[in-house]
């Protein structure tokens, strides 16, 4: 076979031979129900996780209620308005792997570590973000519902 049919079946080839990422199987639908940590979240940590241009870098693409941020980005939905729109459990999905929902997202997968292309060495098999750092962004998400 040749042209788009042997490139068809061989990305179809690709998919079925690579493992699903380990944490699969925490999602429910388009959900992640339970804490990744088992704590709940801290808002004022989350909210500087947001805001930082080192750690969390949502700001970059995001916009929010953020008034002391002069440079806000304007890729990516308001941070308020998305987080109007999803549970904490869509949330945090979303975070982990927002891949998942849209595969052509430039978001970043903030937890998943398999199956990525174009990392760095040094970033390989780490995640970008830890378990209850993300329950902290969540926390903070969820504190901007009206």
């Amino acid at each position: 076979m040749t042209g788009r049919g042997a490139g068809f079946l061989l990305a179809v080839s690709i998919l079925i031979a690579t493992p699903a990422p380990l944490f699969a199987q925490i999602f429910v639908a388009d959900q992640i129900i339970e804490s990744l940590s088992g704590r709940p979240g801290d808002v004022k940590r989350g909210r500087a996780l947001v805001v930082s241009r080192q750690e969390g870098l949502c700001i970059l693409c995001h916009s929010g209620p953020f008034p002391e941020e002069r440079f806000q980005g304007t890729l990516a939905p308001d941070l308020a308005t998305s987080a109007s729109q999803l549970s904490a459990a869509q949330l945090r999905a979303r975070i982990v792997d927002a891949s998942r929902f849209n595969p052509n997202t430039i978001m970043p997968s903030y937890f998943r570590t398999a199956g990525l292309t174009r990392v760095a060495p040094q970033f390989a098999g780490k995640s970008i973000l830890t378990a209850q750092e993300i329950e902290d962004v969540v926390a903070f998400l969820v504190s901007l519902k009206p």
